[in-house]
């Protein structure tokens, strides 16, 4: 784990301009224009990014079409991109310090989830994928005896990732390490307001022997840079994590250009529902109170709709209020925090609006609810609870990516299922009970891409993470995940 020493030392580092990263170098914008990087922990400047736009897209585009082409990834032996990514998940691990302390700089992460969650995470996802490389086969058809029939697996080309501002480097990898284990040409375009850490990772993705071309990174906004890659006529493939509304876009964009595929994970207002017969509710509450908190409720899996079982609600509250009033919400790079920034104030503002909105609906506010620590400068908020949300107030319905908790009450399993399946979206959810009969019909009945079973999180890259109705389609994580980025070929041979 890193120390409060070394923390110090990094966070005092100078950053600077960056550059985008294309065809193996460093390059400015086009234009020439830049962003600059505020930080959520105290509202200060502290580098800057090259705003890219079409043409620089479009430089990137062609830097990873040449080098697909040119077959020195995309036609090398599964052993030596196995040697690579395993290389660079060294790499990854070896400055996961540096890039820990880069992020929470960006995004205001609290640094002891963040070095789990990014840098250690990403190295394993790395390592993950490059292990699986040489262990995919393709398949004979069983077929008549006078005819062959082969199944080839083959990388798609050029694939866009874009990826959200919360965990971009977990996420990033989640999406990069297949693409490259598969052979394909990568052009990333990192979030607007967390883009430093990716930029490193493509250094260090040199530096590990991943040719020129194969990865790049563009920065700059969503409404240019993002919507030139999703346009970009000799992009196969885009990769998105975030909102609902963006991913629509890019479905639009998919079928104005070029019929690229598209795999969306969106959204998600998951259930976390407690049982009166959960095993323990004090455990079962903590873990609730991290479910939502956790990042400052910026997580696409959060728990943001708790389900408490009537008959043990005045006890199962009693212990989420002493909980959540145990977290301490301050400086994302104090090891001693267990809350950090919101990732900006266009953020915190929207997490505010919700509050107000909750109000004046009639929810009844227990806690929080209010911006602290405003003499810093950064970016925080006070952990947020709501009871008496009805299923149809905005609370209960719409993602606030922010730390920002709705409760309601249910008698039977019944209501618990029809109050866990009463939204658009289903990414995520969990059940709390002892009762193994009725883990299993929750997880049958729920319409969810996870389904949790006493515990909240911690499913890791083995298992694939996506989700159904409005959360999207198409799988992140698990050997599953190589599906998105790889074409079948039929081949049909008489004999």
């Amino acid at each position: 784990m890193i120390s409060q020493e070394a923390i110090a030392r990094l966070r005092a580092a100078e950053i600077g301009p960056r550059k985008l990263f294309i065809d193996g170098g460093h390059a400015d914008a086009e234009s020439g224009a830049v962003l600059p990087v505020v930080s959520p922990i105290d509202g200060r400047e502290f580098a800057a990014i090259p705003d890219g736009g079409a043409a620089d897209i479009d430089r990137a585009v062609r830097a990873a079409r040449s080098a697909f082409d040119k077959g020195s990834w995309s036609r090398a032996a599964p052993a030596r991109r196995k040697k690579v990514l395993l290389r660079l998940g060294e790499l990854i691990e070896g400055h996961a310090d540096e890039l820990a302390v880069l992020g929470v700089r960006d995004n205001g992460t609290e640094i002891a989830m963040a070095y789990r969650a990014e840098p250690l995470s990403a190295a394993g996802t790395f390592r993950y994928y490059a292990e699986a490389v040489d262990k995919v086969f393709g398949e004979v058809a069983p077929t008549a005896e006078a005819v062959l029939g082969l199944v080839h697996k083959e990388p798609l080309g050029v694939v866009g990732v874009i990826v959200p501002w919360n965990f971009p480097m977990m996420i990033g990898a989640w999406k990069i390490a297949p693409a490259l284990a598969a052979g394909n040409s990568v052009v990333v375009k990192p979030p607007e307001i967390a883009s430093l850490t990716l930029l490193r990772l493509a250094e260090l993705a040199a530096e590990a022997g991943v040719p020129a071309g194969v990865l790049n990174v563009v920065t700059g906004r969503g409404a240019t840079a993002g919507e030139a890659l999703g346009l970009h006529m000799d992009v196969d493939a885009i990769a998105f994590t975030g909102s609902g509304p963006v991913g629509r876009r890019l479905l639009e964009y998919a079928a104005r250009s070029n019929l690229k595929r598209v795999h969306l994970e969106l959204g998600g207002k998951s259930p976390n529902i407690v049982f009166a017969d959960a095993p323990d509710l004090k455990q079962a509450a903590k873990v609730s109170a991290n479910a939502i908190f956790r990042n400052s409720g910026q997580v696409c899996v959060a728990g943001s709709r708790l389900l408490v079982q009537a008959s043990a609600y005045d006890r199962f509250m009693e212990e989420l209020l002493r909980a959540t009033e145990a977290l301490k919400v301050g400086d994302p790079l104090d090891l001693g925090s267990d809350v950090g920034a919101v990732a900006s104030e266009e953020q915190l503002e929207k997490s505010l609006g919700h509050v107000a909105g909750a109000e004046a609906e009639g929810a009844r506010r227990l806690t929080g609810g209010t911006r602290i620590l405003a003499e810093t400068g950064g970016s925080y908020m006070a952990p947020t609870i709501f009871e008496d949300v009805a299923p149809t107030m905005r609370l209960a319905c719409e993602e606030v990516f922010g730390p920002v908790l709705a409760v309601m009450r249910f008698d039977t399993e019944e209501e618990a299922i029809r109050l866990a399946n009463s939204t658009d979206y289903g990414l995520a959810a969990a059940v709390w009970t002892a009762n193994l009969s009725t883990a299993h019909r929750m997880v049958r009945a729920i319409k969810a891409g996870v389904v949790h079973v006493n515990t909240y999180g911690g499913a890791d890259i083995t298992v694939p993470l996506g989700g159904v109705k409005q959360s999207g389609f198409g799988r992140d994580k698990s050997l599953h995940a190589l599906e998105k980025f790889t074409e079948l070929k039929t081949a049909w041979i008489a004999l």
